[in-house]
């Protein structure tokens, strides 16, 4: 038997939940985002490109139908799974007509096999109908709201161009957990003008938070992005692997222990990517990781202040 880890992974917590591997298939919905759109702003985040961080699958052509049986198929055979939650990643997937966004996610949970849906967002993109929508789901099935929030600063997030502040992100995840709603929160190491004790912070409000989990990730640098002009000027430096698994095992010490880990390391498309190349070996990463707990004899929740 596997060693435990010394935080509370996704794939763990599925297994307690559906007695066997659950497997996310990340889909693109075609949605677009309201800091691209002009409703708060045309340029998109600092760190995001015009593809949003998705697969671009919906402008090639390809049906959520479609996204979910090769999915289906790809992790089935990889991991032996049966079992999936449906994941509309690409942009804001609550940013779209009510009855689009039900058509949208009734479409996924045809589908006998997918026992959840995880649907990402923004904070600031939440009307109390697409709350109660997404609330009727969770009465029967798993139901994730991933929030981006990426830092608990809001000077960091006005650099980022975030276009909401960490107020706006407090009232949402009060809303959605109110409703019964399991919100996760993205957060981003290694942002501009952060160092530990602003990423210490971040971890603190989170803490405070009625949260189901978070996911992490460094701040990478892809084409066509904001970021990519400082870092091509000299402007921004990413962090050294070494950098990024110490303050991540800093961040994880101070989250509660009871936060599900949703993620600890970035999936880039390789296509996209400028720097850093460290980031394309997740696994390295991962263990890497583990051997700093290790090393420190700590885990997930002995430095949180709750």
């Amino acid at each position: 038997m596997a060693a435990a880890l010394p935080y509370r992974d996704l794939n763990s917590y599925l297994r307690q939940r559906f007695g066997e591997r659950v497997q996310k298939i990340t889909l693109d919905a075609g949605l677009t985002c309201p800091n691209r759109d002009g409703r708060v702003g045309t340029g998109g985040c600092l760190y995001c490109n015009a593809r949003g961080s998705g697969t671009g699958a919906w402008v090639r052509g390809q049906s959520l139908a479609a996204q979910m049986a090769e999915g289906m198929s790809r992790l089935g055979r990889r991991y032996g799974a049966a079992k999936f939650i449906a994941y509309f990643q690409s942009f804001s997937n609550t940013y779209a007509p009510l009855a689009r966004l039900k058509d949208l996610y009734d479409a996924v949970l045809d589908f006998p096999q997918v026992v959840g849906l995880s649907i990402g967002t923004r904070p600031d993109c939440l009307p109390d109908e697409v709350l109660d929508l997404l609330a009727g789901y969770a009465r029967e099935r798993l139901v994730w709201l991933e929030l981006g929030l990426q830092s608990a600063h809001d000077a960091t997030l006005a650099r980022l161009n975030r276009g909401h502040d960490v107020a706006c992100f407090t009232a949402a995840v009060c809303r959605a957990a109110a409703q019964g709603l399991a919100v996760v929160a993205h957060v981003i190491l290694g942002l501009p003008e952060e160092g530990p004790e602003e990423i210490a912070a971040t971890a603190a409000y989170l803490g405070r938070l009625p949260l189901h989990g978070v996911k992490m990730h460094l701040l990478y640098v892809v084409k066509d992005s904001g970021l990519a002009r400082l870092h091509a000027a000299g402007e921004y430096a990413c962090l050294t692997e070494d950098r990024y698994v110490n303050l991540a095992a800093d961040f994880i010490e101070r989250l509660p222990p009871h936060l599900v880990i949703h993620r600890l390391t970035s999936d880039p498309h390789p296509e996209e990517l400028l720097a850093p190349a460290w980031c394309l070996d997740k696994s390295r990463v991962l263990g890497r990781l583990q051997e700093e707990f290790a090393r420190r004899g700590c885990r997930q929740g002995d430095r949180w202040d709750g």
